[in-house]
Protein backbone atom coordinates (compact mmCIF):
# COMPACT_ATOMS: atom_id res chain seq x y z
CA UNK A 1 0.00 0.00 0.00
CA UNK A 2 1.07 3.34 -1.02
CA UNK A 3 0.12 7.22 0.07
CA UNK A 4 0.53 9.73 -2.83
CA UNK A 5 -0.04 13.75 -1.65
CA UNK A 6 0.03 16.93 -3.08
CA UNK A 7 -1.63 20.54 -2.90
CA UNK A 8 -1.18 23.40 -5.06
CA UNK A 9 -2.37 27.10 -4.85
CA UNK A 10 -3.95 26.74 -8.47
CA UNK A 11 -3.60 30.02 -10.37
CA UNK A 12 -6.03 32.16 -9.30
CA UNK A 13 -5.80 32.25 -5.14
CA UNK A 14 -3.61 34.70 -3.56
CA UNK A 15 -2.90 32.07 -0.50
CA UNK A 16 -3.56 28.70 -0.32
CA UNK A 17 -6.10 27.27 2.55
CA UNK A 18 -6.26 23.72 1.57
CA UNK A 19 -3.89 21.02 3.57
CA UNK A 20 -3.45 17.23 3.15
CA UNK A 21 -2.01 14.63 4.05
CA UNK A 22 -1.32 10.63 4.84
CA UNK A 23 0.47 7.80 6.98
CA UNK A 24 0.73 4.29 7.48
CA UNK A 25 -0.15 3.04 10.45
CA UNK A 26 0.74 -0.75 9.75
CA UNK A 27 1.96 -2.12 6.61
CA UNK A 28 -1.12 -2.53 4.89
CA UNK A 29 -3.26 0.15 6.64
CA UNK A 30 -3.29 3.93 5.90
CA UNK A 31 -4.95 6.73 6.59
CA UNK A 32 -5.43 10.13 4.53
CA UNK A 33 -6.86 13.39 4.75
CA UNK A 34 -7.86 16.20 3.11
CA UNK A 35 -8.86 19.82 4.16
CA UNK A 36 -10.30 23.21 2.43
CA UNK A 37 -10.30 25.92 4.76
CA UNK A 38 -12.30 29.40 4.74
CA UNK A 39 -12.78 32.22 6.37
CA UNK A 40 -11.14 35.33 5.73
CA UNK A 41 -7.12 35.77 5.06
CA UNK A 42 -5.52 33.60 7.37
CA UNK A 43 -8.77 31.73 9.02
CA UNK A 44 -9.14 29.22 5.55
CA UNK A 45 -5.05 28.33 6.76
CA UNK A 46 -5.51 27.78 10.50
CA UNK A 47 -8.62 25.63 9.82
CA UNK A 48 -7.46 23.38 7.65
CA UNK A 49 -3.57 22.99 9.27
CA UNK A 50 -5.73 22.21 12.93
CA UNK A 51 -8.12 20.05 11.47
CA UNK A 52 -5.10 18.01 9.67
CA UNK A 53 -3.20 17.87 12.79
CA UNK A 54 -6.05 16.89 15.73
CA UNK A 55 -7.50 14.69 13.51
CA UNK A 56 -4.02 12.59 12.58
CA UNK A 57 -2.71 13.43 16.28
CA UNK A 58 -6.11 11.70 17.26
CA UNK A 59 -6.11 8.64 15.17
CA UNK A 60 -2.63 7.63 15.46
CA UNK A 61 -3.07 7.80 18.78
CA UNK A 62 -6.20 6.06 19.27
CA UNK A 63 -5.75 3.27 16.90
CA UNK A 64 -4.79 -0.11 17.60
CA UNK A 65 -3.97 -3.27 15.51
CA UNK A 66 -7.71 -5.24 15.36
CA UNK A 67 -9.88 -2.92 15.53
CA UNK A 68 -13.28 -3.85 14.32
CA UNK A 69 -14.80 -1.83 10.95
CA UNK A 70 -17.40 0.01 13.49
CA UNK A 71 -14.53 1.15 15.88
CA UNK A 72 -12.80 2.91 13.04
CA UNK A 73 -15.95 4.77 12.15
CA UNK A 74 -16.00 6.26 16.13
CA UNK A 75 -12.43 6.53 16.08
CA UNK A 76 -12.72 8.71 13.15
CA UNK A 77 -15.99 10.37 13.75
CA UNK A 78 -14.41 10.83 16.89
CA UNK A 79 -11.59 12.64 15.88
CA UNK A 80 -13.50 14.72 13.68
CA UNK A 81 -15.58 16.03 16.25
CA UNK A 82 -12.77 16.61 18.52
CA UNK A 83 -11.24 18.60 15.75
CA UNK A 84 -14.40 20.77 15.24
CA UNK A 85 -14.60 21.93 19.45
CA UNK A 86 -10.66 22.98 19.40
CA UNK A 87 -10.95 24.78 16.08
CA UNK A 88 -14.82 26.10 17.21
CA UNK A 89 -12.95 26.87 20.01
CA UNK A 90 -10.37 29.10 18.26
CA UNK A 91 -13.07 31.33 16.22
CA UNK A 92 -14.48 31.97 19.21
CA UNK A 93 -11.89 33.60 21.12
CA UNK A 94 -10.05 35.16 18.38
CA UNK A 95 -12.59 38.01 16.60
CA UNK A 96 -10.83 37.89 13.37
CA UNK A 97 -10.81 34.50 12.88
CA UNK A 98 -14.69 34.37 13.37
CA UNK A 99 -16.27 32.06 11.09
CA UNK A 100 -13.67 30.22 10.00
CA UNK A 101 -13.88 26.44 9.11
CA UNK A 102 -12.96 23.97 6.54
CA UNK A 103 -14.28 20.82 4.69
CA UNK A 104 -12.82 17.25 5.77
CA UNK A 105 -12.58 13.94 3.95
CA UNK A 106 -10.58 11.53 5.12
CA UNK A 107 -9.96 7.32 4.67
CA UNK A 108 -9.14 4.58 6.92
CA UNK A 109 -7.96 2.12 4.57
CA UNK A 110 -7.09 -1.72 4.69
CA UNK A 111 -6.45 -4.70 2.10
CA UNK A 112 -9.84 -5.14 2.57
CA UNK A 113 -12.36 -2.13 3.09
CA UNK A 114 -12.05 1.25 3.59
CA UNK A 115 -13.78 4.14 6.28
CA UNK A 116 -14.55 7.23 4.77
CA UNK A 117 -16.04 10.13 6.58
CA UNK A 118 -16.24 13.35 5.08
CA UNK A 119 -17.62 17.49 6.33
CA UNK A 120 -18.31 19.71 3.54
CA UNK A 121 -17.96 19.46 0.12
CA UNK A 122 -14.22 17.68 -0.45
CA UNK A 123 -14.48 14.46 -1.84
CA UNK A 124 -13.82 10.85 -2.12
CA UNK A 125 -13.75 8.36 -4.89
CA UNK A 126 -13.09 5.02 -5.66
CA UNK A 127 -10.58 4.01 -8.53
CA UNK A 128 -10.38 1.47 -10.73
CA UNK A 129 -11.28 0.20 -14.60
CA UNK A 130 -14.19 2.71 -13.12
CA UNK A 131 -14.41 5.77 -10.92
CA UNK A 132 -17.19 6.09 -8.36
CA UNK A 133 -17.96 8.94 -6.52
CA UNK A 134 -17.87 7.40 -2.61
CA UNK A 135 -19.27 10.66 -0.76
CA UNK A 136 -22.51 12.48 -1.17
CA UNK A 137 -21.48 17.04 -1.24
CA UNK A 138 -23.16 19.27 1.58
CA UNK A 139 -23.73 21.98 -0.77
CA UNK A 140 -26.48 24.04 -1.66
CA UNK A 141 -25.87 22.46 -5.32
CA UNK A 142 -26.22 18.89 -3.87
CA UNK A 143 -29.84 19.21 -2.13
CA UNK A 144 -30.70 21.19 -5.19
CA UNK A 145 -30.05 18.17 -7.49
CA UNK A 146 -31.52 15.27 -4.90
CA UNK A 147 -34.69 17.24 -4.37
CA UNK A 148 -34.69 17.46 -8.54
CA UNK A 149 -34.70 21.30 -8.76
CA UNK A 150 -31.04 21.17 -10.16
CA UNK A 151 -29.54 18.79 -13.11
CA UNK A 152 -26.32 17.22 -12.90
CA UNK A 153 -25.17 18.97 -15.74
CA UNK A 154 -26.45 22.31 -14.79
CA UNK A 155 -24.13 22.12 -11.18
CA UNK A 156 -20.80 23.05 -12.34
CA UNK A 157 -22.07 26.13 -13.70
CA UNK A 158 -24.20 26.77 -10.80
CA UNK A 159 -23.68 30.57 -9.21
CA UNK A 160 -24.15 28.94 -5.61
CA UNK A 161 -21.68 26.29 -6.29
CA UNK A 162 -19.46 26.78 -3.87
CA UNK A 163 -21.74 27.36 -0.72
CA UNK A 164 -21.39 24.11 1.67
CA UNK A 165 -24.14 23.46 4.16
CA UNK A 166 -21.69 21.87 6.47
CA UNK A 167 -18.33 22.53 7.91
CA UNK A 168 -15.75 21.84 10.68
CA UNK A 169 -15.61 24.26 13.52
CA UNK A 170 -17.91 26.81 12.31
CA UNK A 171 -20.88 25.54 14.73
CA UNK A 172 -20.12 23.59 18.34
CA UNK A 173 -21.99 20.46 16.78
CA UNK A 174 -20.67 18.69 13.82
CA UNK A 175 -22.61 16.16 12.00
CA UNK A 176 -20.13 13.61 9.93
CA UNK A 177 -21.03 11.11 7.18
CA UNK A 178 -19.03 8.26 6.85
CA UNK A 179 -19.71 4.72 4.91
CA UNK A 180 -17.78 1.47 4.60
CA UNK A 181 -16.33 0.40 1.39
CA UNK A 182 -15.44 -2.92 0.21
CA UNK A 183 -11.71 -3.22 -1.77
CA UNK A 184 -10.05 -5.61 -3.96
CA UNK A 185 -6.25 -5.69 -5.35
CA UNK A 186 -5.91 -2.58 -7.53
CA UNK A 187 -8.67 -0.99 -6.00
CA UNK A 188 -7.41 2.79 -5.57
CA UNK A 189 -8.70 5.62 -3.04
CA UNK A 190 -8.59 9.16 -4.23
CA UNK A 191 -9.23 12.17 -1.78
CA UNK A 192 -9.20 15.74 -3.33
CA UNK A 193 -10.95 19.07 -2.49
CA UNK A 194 -13.44 20.96 -5.38
CA UNK A 195 -10.25 22.83 -6.93
CA UNK A 196 -10.02 19.64 -8.62
CA UNK A 197 -13.63 18.13 -9.08
CA UNK A 198 -14.58 21.61 -10.19
CA UNK A 199 -12.16 22.41 -12.98
CA UNK A 200 -11.31 18.32 -14.16
CA UNK A 201 -14.14 16.33 -15.73
CA UNK A 202 -14.72 12.89 -13.81
CA UNK A 203 -13.56 11.13 -16.88
CA UNK A 204 -10.45 12.85 -16.69
CA UNK A 205 -9.51 12.07 -13.38
CA UNK A 206 -10.46 8.05 -14.45
CA UNK A 207 -8.17 8.15 -17.48
CA UNK A 208 -5.47 10.04 -15.96
CA UNK A 209 -5.62 6.79 -13.57
CA UNK A 210 -5.02 4.49 -16.54
CA UNK A 211 -2.79 6.35 -18.56
CA UNK A 212 -0.33 7.28 -16.10
CA UNK A 213 2.42 5.57 -13.58
CA UNK A 214 0.70 5.94 -9.82
CA UNK A 215 3.50 7.70 -8.54
CA UNK A 216 2.48 10.45 -11.03
CA UNK A 217 -1.02 10.65 -10.88
CA UNK A 218 -1.40 13.49 -8.43
CA UNK A 219 1.35 15.57 -10.19
CA UNK A 220 -0.92 15.16 -13.50
CA UNK A 221 -4.11 15.58 -11.92
CA UNK A 222 -3.20 18.88 -10.46
CA UNK A 223 -1.84 20.20 -14.01
CA UNK A 224 -5.31 19.41 -15.72
CA UNK A 225 -6.92 21.30 -13.20
CA UNK A 226 -4.27 24.26 -13.49
CA UNK A 227 -5.13 24.27 -17.52
CA UNK A 228 -8.56 23.35 -16.44
CA UNK A 229 -8.88 27.09 -15.15
CA UNK A 230 -6.93 26.64 -11.92
CA UNK A 231 -9.70 29.25 -9.91
CA UNK A 232 -9.12 27.63 -6.62
CA UNK A 233 -6.53 25.62 -4.65
CA UNK A 234 -5.79 21.96 -5.21
CA UNK A 235 -5.73 19.09 -3.05
CA UNK A 236 -5.11 15.43 -4.02
CA UNK A 237 -4.37 12.19 -1.90
CA UNK A 238 -4.33 8.86 -3.55
CA UNK A 239 -4.25 5.28 -1.30
CA UNK A 240 -3.34 2.79 -3.53
CA UNK A 241 -3.51 -1.07 -3.09
CA UNK A 242 -0.39 -3.01 -3.67
CA UNK A 243 -0.16 -6.69 -3.20
CA UNK A 244 2.47 -9.08 -3.90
Amino acid sequence: MQIFSKVDIGKVRATNQDAAGGFMLEDNVAFAICCDGMGGAKGGDIASENAIRIISDYVKNSYSPGMTEDRIALLIKNAIQSANYEIFGIAKSEPALSGMGTTVVCAFVTNDYAVISHVGDSRAYLVNDSIEQLTSDHSVVQSLIESGKLSVSDAKSFPEKNIITRALGVEEDVFPDYSIVPLKSGDNILLCTDGLTNFTETSDILNTFKENSIDNVANVLIDKANSGGGGDNISVVIITQKRG
